[in-house]
């Protein structure tokens, strides 16, 4: 029963994203919030010590590695579009960019007013399991890309400076994150090191995004067990909503989605526009559309089914996404989710 029930969950989604990327697309606002003020080279970043800093913990630093990336890749994209809009490194932060304007990026315990507006608004938590999750999904693949030469010959070393608590939970250099998780580093230094010619192909496309995605759900399977303990400190929706979603990305990757600006925006638009509360009952959350509380409620249904056969739901559509003719089925079905 496994594929045709994904397959229900999924046109359970189509009707979210119509209204609310038409919303987006009006005002013109498809970047990250702050995306002009964050840093676009390297040596835009303060240079201490022979050493190029950077602070994690800054939601405009945390989104400049990412803007030093999409920059840097943008000559391997440029016959996907203009502006660099077919790069598929938006899809990060993208992400990173609703998990702010979302307030998903502060203090959740409010012990420190960290990510407030009455406190440091640009301020990352690490109490925050969103903003834990997603270093994982910023600093590794930014290290990856220094480390597999994306930036050329580097006048000096990166540093990533450490959060004020469990600074064993993070690392902070290539060398430092190389002798702690190997394999993740290799994960995303293995997409920057593909030889892109100057113009892609469909093909090479493919190969781009199967490498983007495998090391996109490593990072994720890497982090999840380790911030379990983060989890407390948000409510038992907002919990539960983090686990579906990070339970759903695995389907979606398996399909090897396109993450370019556009798309990643029309995909997203779906999502909660703010933390869920204890008081935020599905399918009923009263300031939620009703497609974006049916959108929550199938997230968890897919999460559940999958849970309830001990992964057996992912596999089978793994399966089913091998082929070359599969990938273009769950493309389709995503698309379709998208663009109806």
């Amino acid at each position: 029963f496994g594929i045709p029930a994904l397959l229900l969950v999924t046109l359970t989604l189509r009707p979210a994203t119509a209204t609310a990327w038409s919303e987006n697309d009006a005002t013109g606002d498809i970047y990250p919030p702050l995306w002009d003020l964050a840093p676009e080279n390297l040596l835009d970043f303060p240079v201490r010590n022979n050493k190029i800093v950077i602070n994690p913990w800054n939601y405009p630093e945390r989104l400049g590695m990412y803007k030093t990336l999409l920059k840097s890749s943008a000559k391997y994209f440029t016959t996907f579009g203009p502006q660099n809009f077919g790069n598929i490194l938006w899809g990060l932060p993208l992400q990173h960019g609703w998990q702010f304007r979302t307030g998903r990026l502060a203090d959740p315990s409010r012990v420190t007013s960290c990510g407030y507006e009455d406190g440091d608004l640009l301020c990352i938590s690490v109490r925050s399991w969103w903003s834990c999750m997603n270093y994982y999904l910023a600093v590794i693949p930014f290290l990856g890309a220094v480390d597999a030469g994306l930036f050329g010959q580097l006048p000096y070393e990166v540093e990533l400076l450490p959060p004020e608590e469990q600074r064993d939970d993070f690392c902070y250099s290539v060398a430092n994150c190389r002798s702690r998780i190997p394999e993740l580093m290799d994960d995303w230094k293995a997409y920057f090191e593909v030889n892109h010619p100057a113009t892609f192909s469909s093909f090479i496309l493919d190969d781009a995004l199967h490498l983007t995605w495998k090391a996109h759900v490593s990072s994720i399977a890497y982090a999840l067990p380790k911030f379990q303990d983060s989890l407390k400190y948000l409510s038992d929706p907002e919990a539960g909503f983090g686990e579906d979603w990070a339970n759903g990305v695995d389907f979606i990757a398996a399909t090897h989605f396109s993450t370019d600006l556009l798309t990643t925006n029309s995909f997203q638009a779906f999502l909660p526009q703010r933390m869920l509360t204890e008081g935020d009952v599905l399918p009923s959350i009263g300031d939620f559309s009703p497609e974006q509380n049916r959108v929550l409620l199938s997230l968890r249904a897919l999460h559940r089914a999958n849970h309830l056969t001990g992964g057996l739901l992912l596999k089978l559509w793994q399966k089913a996404m091998s082929t070359e003719a599969g990938r273009k089925m769950g493309q389709q079905l995503i698309e379709d989710l998208v663009s109806s």
